[in-house]
């Protein structure tokens, strides 16, 4: 993209596909840095739920960029526009990197508003109508660092027709047209970069051909979109992914939306994805949960000895002891555990050993599920806390492992012995 100094510096590329690198010169300065494989700072209008901005700081290890939805912010666009100096300052970010999406990724939206001509999002307020001309006056008004081009993203859901897919397909390719030659008409939007979004549902040959076609086009990086946890099985994401990340140029981001897990995280990573939304702490803590998996691959020797020689107890033992069991039907996925449970009553542990995250340092599970148990909104702050700090360590992890060839051991230590995950309800 004209004007824009983002910059994606590989350092390596493991078998084939795993990229481990920084992307340099974000910011309207450009001197920020993002370190992949990341994710960004999932916000609702620009506030991460649960936080204030003096409790974000004492979270150490967060990214650089900040993800604002368009959803949130079309429905103040008067309050943006009359305000003149941009969301980052009157959310009062700062000096935060500005990304913005169309939706916001923590929550499912109605499908079936598309036309060729706009796109809709939802606000508090209900349904609201983009046609290029509004989305782009969005942006202007937003100014970001970067933003998602509009695009028709309704064909996440299983079955939908080939005409329908291809249609999606057309539909954005010709919005990113249409929003490229307003953006580079546009002064405000000087150095901003545009994300071309790779849609074609569970189709291979309309997602090569998207991947293709946004490729010829002068964006800074690509969107993929419409492969959201819940829609397709994992096999067939990865083999999309894959398929499509051979199309698209080594030096520019990947950026999977809707994808937050951690297994598919791993899993999407070696499929090529540099970059993932980071809306998973923030749904894992509305259910009541906390983030307990483990993804130390620089275990304590002693304690591996230790590990190796104690019985381990089955998994009816865990249950009545009350230790973590990550197949545990009252948890959502196995990567949490639910704070709800009764047998947390008495549990004076903190969250997770060894963390040291605010919450994990000063409070037992027992004390998060009497919060929990009696509606307390500092349940949330508390969960929100570990969750995120958990999550951002995870993908610490992730790269460590992949400077120092231990994938596989991380995945072990990720995905445990346990078969398949649980899908999380909405």
């Amino acid at each position: 993209m004209a004007g824009t100094t983002m910059q994606l510096e590989l350092s390596r590329v493991v078998q084939g596909r795993s990229r481990l690198g920084v992307l340099k010169g974000l910011g309207r300065t450009g001197q920020h840095l993002l370190e992949v494989p990341g994710c960004l700072l999932h916000t609702h209008f620009g506030t991460v739920p649960h936080l204030t901005q003096d409790t974000l700081r004492h979270l150490t290890n967060l990214p650089s960029v900040t993800q604002v939805a368009l959803s949130d912010v079309a429905e103040h666009q008067d309050v943006l526009e009359e305000y003149k100096d941009g969301f980052r300052k009157f959310a009062g970010l700062h000096d935060a990197v500005l990304y913005c999406s169309l939706h916001d990724p923590g929550n499912l939206y109605p499908t079936g508003h598309t036309t060729n001509k706009t796109v809709s999002v939802w606000g508090s307020g209900g349904r609201i109508e983009l046609t290029v001309a509004k989305f782009m006056a969005l942006q202007k008004t937003v100014q970001p660092d970067w933003y998602q081009s509009m695009a028709d993203g309704e064909t996440w859901e299983t079955n939908t027709s080939r005409k329908r897919v291809r249609k999606s397909v057309d539909r954005t390719l010709a919005h990113l047209d249409e929003c490229l030659l307003v953006h580079q008409k546009s002064q405000e939007l000087d150095g901003v970069g545009v994300f071309g979004v790779v849609e074609g549902g569970d189709i291979l040959e309309e997602r090569i051909r998207s991947a293709k076609e946004t490729a010829k086009r002068p964006v800074a990086g690509f969107c993929l979109d419409g492969l959201r946890t819940g829609s397709m099985d994992q096999a067939l994401r990865t083999q999309l992914i894959a398929a499509v990340t051979k199309e698209l140029p080594e030096e520019k981001p990947r950026l999977l939306q809707g994808v937050g897990r951690p297994d598919e995280v791993l899993a999407c990573v070696e499929a090529g994805i540099d970059l993932f939304e980071g809306f998973f702490p923030y749904q894992v803590t509305g259910s009541g949960c906390a983030l307990c998996f483990n993804f130390d691959i620089a275990p304590d020797p002693e304690r591996a000895v230790l590990e190796l020689n104690e019985e381990k107890p089955t998994a009816g033992e865990m249950q009545q002891n009350g230790d973590l069991n990550c197949d545990d039907q009252t948890q959502t996925t196995r990567f949490e555990m639910n704070l709800k449970d009764k047998r947390y009553r008495d549990d004076f542990r903190p969250l997770v050993e060894g963390c040291g995250c605010y919450c994990c340092k000063n409070h037992q599970r027992a004390y998060l599920h009497h919060l929990l148990v009696t509606n307390e909104l500092l349940a949330g702050v508390l969960l929100m806390i570990h969750n995120t700090s958990h999550y951002q360590s995870f993908f610490g992890a992730l790269r460590e492992a992949l400077a120092s060839d231990k994938l596989d051991l991380l995945k072990q230590r990720v995905l445990g012995d346990g078969g398949q995950t649980t899908e999380r309800k909405e």
